[in-house]
C-alpha cells in the first residue's frame, strides 16, 4: 500500500545515510509521475503557464512550501515556465523527503 506522500512532511537530513537507488528509488518515483529522475541523483519537473505573472506566483507558493517545509529546490523562472530541481544536498542524492517536496509541489499546481 502506498502512503500519499503529499501528506507527509519532509524531513531535515543528517547526513550519514545513502541516497535512494534501484527498486525503492523506482517505488518513490512512480508515485510523482511527472517527475523525472536524473542520473538517481536528482528529480525535475518543468511547469507551464500561460504567463510570465502565473509563472511567478507558482514560484511564490513552491517558495513559501519550500521554507514551511525546510527543503530547498531549485527553481528556475522563466516567461511561462519555471524548472524545479530537487535533491538533498547533505547526501547529493535523492531521499524520501525528495519525493514528498515533489508531491506536494503537484498539489500546488492542480487546477
Amino acid at each position: 500500500m502506498m502512503v500519499d506522500l503529499a501528506q507527509q512532511s519532509c524531513v531535515p537530513c543528517r547526513g550519514g545515510v545513502p541516497p535512494l537507488h534501484g527498486d525503492e528509488l523506482a517505488t518513490f518515483a512512480a508515485q510523482v509521475a511527472d517527475w523525472t529522475v536524473a542520473n538517481e541523483h536528482h528529480i525535475e519537473r518543468e511547469f507551464a503557464f500561460p504567463d510570465f505573472q502565473k509563472a511567478l506566483d507558482f514560484t511564490n507558493r513552491v517558495g513559501a512550501l519550500a521554507e514551511s517545509e525546510g527543503h530547498h529546490p531549485d527553481i528556475y523562472l522563466a516567461w511561462g515556465r519555471v524548472g524545479i530541481k530537487i535533491w538533498t544536498h547533505k547526501i547529493d542524492g535523492l531521499t524520501e523527503s525528495d519525493f514528498v517536496l515533489a508531491a506536494k509541489i503537484d498539489r500546488l499546481h492542480a487546477p
